[in-house]
């Protein structure tokens, strides 16, 4: 902390209690600022301080302030008018009062600033001070000068460090009017819901993940310009602003896209859209393509073909033989009935015979 120049020296008036104190600037801006230059050779473009009166430029040490009134009368207002303001906070961080976080409104917020302790003495009633607002899981309500007047701050612990938030007054603050929308709109339960799960499946996010992308695109733009080369083409996102025809719809897209990008899927019994991959119908077609080989896709399909038509061939011959059969037994079984008719007028014939010849022996 000491190593980062100060801004502020003072004190932290805890009561009866002085802590002598650094203020640290505990932000710092990272965007990328632009020169203002001449179109036609490239030479700076730099703003001269005039004088309207003389017509003519003048120094640093011949300007003053002045307060304007309504009217545009100019009222000079010197060092010495502002350093006899009776100021108590001139040179104090004046604590008034401690509350709970929750009462200090995120709008009110401004620039946030570290306080170091001021020498080995201040160690003491620096740690007593941090320790305190632990325990209490509270904050510090503070008033301050700085940069000529007098502000509003709130003090917080920052793992070991005491932060302290600027707090823009009260009356700083406008009221919302008018910025609401005028119209009276009904939600649904089903859109609440919805949205609800969108939430949810969007879940939580580390700050320390996100990152300008501006900033690095345009990075990438001096860089490219600096060394001669090409700039990188413009990445641009797919998502376009537009008007919102159907909330629904919207809300129903927005949750199965954020599903999907976190490997998610659809768990609902809606029916999923499907979408063929083109992996699948590449593949499909050389198949369809592909030139015939010995073992190829084209001659196993064939071969394929020709056994099912053998298949179905022998299917249909015994089919046809299984008819047959019927028609054959009955035949046979004619024969026989023939065959057995022959042996008994033979064998009828016969015993007449053999009857016949005796009598006619006697006879004789």
């Amino acid at each position: 902390m000491l190593h980062v120049r100060s801004i502020w020296n003072g004190a932290i008036s805890f009561g009866l209690v002085s802590i002598p104190i650094k203020l640290v600037n505990a932000t710092e801006s990272h965007s990328i600022s632009f020169r203002q230059v001449h179109l036609d050779d490239g030479g700076r473009i730099r703003y001269r301080k005039y004088c309207e009166a003389e017509d003519r430029e003048v120094t640093t040490g011949e300007i003053g302030k002045a307060y304007e009134d309504a009217d545009g009368t100019l009222i000079p207002i010197t060092d010495e008018d502002l350093a006899q303001l009776p100021i108590p906070t001139a040179r104090t961080i004046e604590i008034v009062a401690f509350v709970p976080a929750d009462r200090i409104d995120p709008l009110q917020m401004d620039t946030a600033y570290y306080l170091s302790a001021n020498g080995v003495p201040a160690a003491k009633p620096y740690t007593l001070l941090r320790e305190a607002l632990k325990r209490s899981q509270k904050v510090a309500i503070a008033k301050f000068a700085l940069r000529g007047r007098e502000r509003l701050g709130m003090l917080r612990v920052v793992d070991d460090v005491i932060a302290m938030h600027g707090l823009l007054w009260p009356d700083e603050i406008r009221a919302p009017q008018d910025v609401a929308p005028d119209t009276s709109v009904t939600v649904r339960d089903k859109e609440l819901d919805l949205a609800d799960a969108l939430m949810d499946t969007l879940g939580e996010v580390d700050l320390a993940d996100l990152h300008d992308d501006y900033r690095e695109a345009l990075e990438e733009l001096i860089a490219a310009k600096a060394s001669g080369v090409e700039a990188p083409a413009a990445r641009t996102g797919e998502k376009t602003g537009g008007k919102v025809l159907d909330l629904m719809a919207a809300l129903e897209k927005s949750v199965r896209e954020a599903k999907e990008s976190r490997g998610e899927g659809e768990e609902t019994g809606e029916a999923a859209e499907v979408t063929r991959l083109p992996a699948r119908t590449a593949a499909r077609k050389s198949a369809r393509t592909a030139p015939k080989e010995v073992g190829g896709k084209k001659s196993t399909a064939k071969k394929t073909a020709a056994k099912k038509a053998t298949a179905k061939k022998a299917t249909r011959a015994t089919t046809a033989t299984t008819a047959k059969k019927p028609a054959s037994k009955s035949t046979a079984q004619a024969a026989t009935k023939k065959t057995a008719a022959k042996k008994t007028a033979a064998a009828k014939k016969t015993a007449g015979a053999k009857n016949t010849s005796p009598r006619k022996r006697t006879s004789a």
